[in-house]
């Protein structure tokens, strides 16, 4: 109420001949107008009321100063203040208990929160369990929801507003998992984020990019992609070369000299050929296989690409069309041990895999191995008819055996439609 008080003033004095209050003689009887005294009035007996409450009266120079009564009013009808809120308490991001967050300092009145998309900029300090600290960054930026950082940060900025500081235990399958980042961060560490959001703004506009900032782009992402991969987060790793190759790859409204394009092109091979192999850790053949054919189209001598491809063929039992691939790539780098020891994998596995298929076409078709054989003392001719037989047993083992099942299962589906045209007759 200090706020509202007016300056105090010193209390008011009697005019000049006047005597004070206190000398001023209590009179027993009153003048009427007339200067006549009035009669005194009858005592009253006062000891059978009831004792009266103290009320103190403000003082002559209390009621005399300016904004008394205003102050007094003011002090009877403001509110108490408010009790400041209490900061939030932890908050299980995932439900699991193994990524929580809690505000230490809230955000300012009104503050946003971030969208996904957006690029943030927080304060990160990293410590682990033990309160040791492990990293220190005043000014990280990345792209909210693109996985540029380890998931802890991903999953928890979203729920901070702008100015917030917010404390954030995370274990260690959304930090740096069983590999761990050498030399501080050991494997399966469970580590405490102290973060403070300092900005959110909008993404930037891939079709306004210049050729510069559009490979400086496609690089970050992509080294994001190379740390997924290192740690064997092969789904992160994907996304980040998918978000590569998406910056490479869309549209401009902004002409690039010829050497920017052919950069963009080199750094379009490189995350291809990183996102066939992250592909094919997860056992995502046909699209590593993709990936492979996007890169053989710009440069199919590329050993990486044709090596990559000729494991998903052998991955898929491919082994014929494989073969000829790693004899390509071994052609073009005749020393690399890795190929030349796939390769010779591959034609063991093939040539097991054509006895496997030999052995079930004699089951099926009898025993060819009783064909006519040379006679000696025959002509010529016999032993050419003998050789003819046996050319045409060859090729009968020759013929796939996923074939002779196709036409064994056309044969049939004919023979169930006759069937039915004939029962509908």
């Amino acid at each position: 109420m200090a706020s509202w008080a007016e300056p105090s003033e010193p209390a008011a004095q009697p005019p000049a001949g006047v005597p004070p209050l206190e000398d001023f003689e209590v009179l027993n009887g009153v003048e009427d107008a007339d200067g006549e005294e009035e009669e005194e009035e009858e005592d009253i007996d006062l000891s059978r009321l009831p004792p009266l409450e103290d009320m103190r009266q403000p003082t002559v120079e209390e009621s005399e100063q300016p904004g008394a009564l205003a102050r007094e009013f003011l002090a009877a009808t403001e509110p108490e203040p408010a009790p400041a809120p209490a900061l939030e308490e932890w908050l299980d991001i995932l439900g699991n208990g193994l990524l929580r967050k809690k505000t230490l300092v809230p955000g300012p009145p009104g503050s946003s929160r971030p969208l996904k998309g957006q690029v943030v900029t927080v304060h990160l300090q990293m410590s682990l369990e033990s309160g040791t600290r492990v990293q220190e960054e005043p000014e990280l930026s990345f792209t909210l929801g693109d996985c540029d950082v380890i998931q802890a940060l991903d999953l928890s900025v979203p729920l901070m507003d702008v100015g917030e500081t917010a404390m954030v235990t995370a274990d260690s399958k959304y930090c740096y998992g069983p590999q761990g980042r050498s030399p501080y961060i050991p494997p399966h560490a469970a580590l405490c984020l102290e973060v403070t959001l300092k900005t959110a703004e909008d993404g930037p506009d891939l079709e306004m990019l210049s050729g510069q900032e559009r490979v400086a782009l496609a690089n970050r992402k992509r080294e994001c992609g190379n740390a997924h991969y290192q740690r064997a987060d092969f789904v992160l790793a994907a996304n980040s070369y998918d978000l590569a190759i998406k910056a490479i790859t869309s549209s401009a409204k902004v002409d690039m000299s010829f050497e920017e394009e052919e950069q963009l092109l080199q750094l379009k091979v490189k995350c291809l050929n990183n996102l066939a192999a992250s592909q094919l850790k997860l056992d995502h053949y046909r699209a590593a296989l993709r990936s492979c054919s996007l890169v053989l189209e710009h440069q199919p001598d590329n050993i990486k690409a044709l090596f990559r491809k000729g494991k998903v063929l052998a991955q898929q039992g491919e082994y014929r069309e494989a073969i000829p691939i790693l004899r390509a790539a071994l052609k073009l780098e005749p020393s690399n041990k890795t190929i030349h020891a796939e390769l010779s994998k591959l034609v063991k596995k093939h040539a097991a895999q054509r006895s496997t298929e030999t052995a079930l076409y004699r089951k099926m078709l009898g025993n060819p191995s009783r064909l006519p054989a040379k006679c000696p003392g025959k002509g010529a001719w016999v032993s050419q008819g003998a050789r003819h037989h046996r050319e045409v047993w060859q090729t009968r083992l020759s013929i796939p055996w996923k074939w002779l099942f196709g036409a064994t299962a056309v044969a049939l589906g004919g023979v169930a439609l006759s069937v039915v045209i004939a029962a509908r007759n």
